[in-house]
């Protein structure tokens, strides 16, 4: 939102654009944050309208139908515009909705989007030159169709490109918008929505999407996924590769050329960044002694762990800890004041 130079307790309106086939937990999962945050507050920081392209009703890929109180013509005072989408998503990317975003991006109002919408911000034209993501199905394909080669995809669970907010669907829009409370209201209250929500820990812009290992490869290969599997079953306890081999009835020898044909590693080199990279997640997320990660994640020495930590990331867990809330409290964008009040301005289109 393009209030980054706002004081804390600022008033945001957001337009929830809902596309028919829209995915109910990914819209929920945007819009809930902010009801709770005004809860919270007692006040109301935030005020959301439901937007569709007639102004009618729009069904989610469940069935249910959400009433929408404004069609795409009439002028809002938006802070910030949510596309919501889902399932065929290429069906319904309208001219009159694409031509509407490009006038909301050409008035400098920040645009975000959860599951697929990203796809719709693409077709608009919007995310040229914006990194940006989509659950990982909607990535393969669209890599494989060459589609939107000025936009960078990646496969985070959610991605803040300067005024860009998208995320890769299901929980993850929940995520996301915790972060942007963080950034405008303050981490105290981010944090309390999360509490209320029994959300264990909020994850970070650096965390990925848990993609299948038989896509990651492109086929399935059982002998492999079953061993990954063991694997990320055995963080805590590492497996030794004969035991590996052992459990997949396996050689030894086969195990490792099983990695080194379809990952491009050897078997211990990718056990080893699957234990540094839960141990980074712990040390994101949790409380817990630097000591007690290094345990968890299998490695019974401190100071071998510091230096597989720096060696594999090069930081030292220690400086990990301070990075999260950094993040968290800095500020947002460097834009100018609020697109909400130059749009009251200008009126609509």
């Amino acid at each position: 939102m393009n209030k980054a130079t706002s004081p804390q307790g600022s008033h945001y309106d957001i337009g929830f654009l809902l596309v028919p086939g829209f995915s109910q937990i990914a819209f929920s999962s945007a819009l809930e944050p902010f009801r709770m945050a005004n809860q919270l507050a007692d006040r109301r920081l935030y005020t959301w309208h439901i937007l569709s392209c007639d102004g009618g009703a729009v069904s989610a890929s469940s069935g249910l139908s959400v009433a929408a109180e404004t069609a795409l013509e009439e002028p809002l005072p938006l802070d910030l515009v949510v596309v919501c989408a889902g399932v065929d998503v290429q069906e319904y990317c309208h001219r009159d909705m694409l031509s509407w975003l490009r006038r909301m991006a050409h008035r400098n109002v920040p645009l975000a989007a959860v599951c697929t919408g990203g796809y719709v911000l693409a077709r608009a034209g919007v995310l040229d030159g914006y990194r940006c993501t989509l659950h990982w199905e909607h990535i393969s394909s669209i890599h494989e169709a060459l589609l939107f080669p000025a936009v960078v995809f990646t496969s985070e669970m959610f991605v803040l490109d300067r005024d860009r907010f998208t995320s890769s669907g299901g929980v993850a829009p929940l995520d996301m918008m915790l972060h942007l409370i963080s950034r405008q209201q303050g981490p105290d209250l981010a944090e309390g929505i999360a509490e209320e929500f029994l959300h264990e820990r909020i994850r970070d812009v650096a965390d990925r999407q848990r993609t299948p290992l038989k896509v990651r490869l492109g086929s399935s290969q059982p002998k492999l996924v079953e061993v990954v599997t063991l694997m990320e079953a055995n963080l805590h306890e590492p497996l030794s590769l004969d035991e590996l081999a052992g459990h997949a009835h396996i050689s030894r020898r086969q195990l490792e050329r099983l990695f080194q044909r379809y990952l491009g590693c050897p078997p211990t080199r990718y056990y080893m960044d699957l234990r540094l990279t839960r141990a980074r997640q712990l040390l994101q997320q949790t409380q817990m002694p630097i000591t007690d990660v290094a345990l968890a994640c299998g490695f019974v020495s401190p100071p071998h762990f510091t230096k597989c930590y720096h060696d594999r990331f090069g930081y030292s867990p220690s400086h990990e800890r301070h990075r999260r809330r950094e993040r968290l409290t800095a500020p947002l964008i460097p834009a100018p004041p609020s697109a909400g009040a130059s749009l009251r301005d200008s009126g609509s289109e």
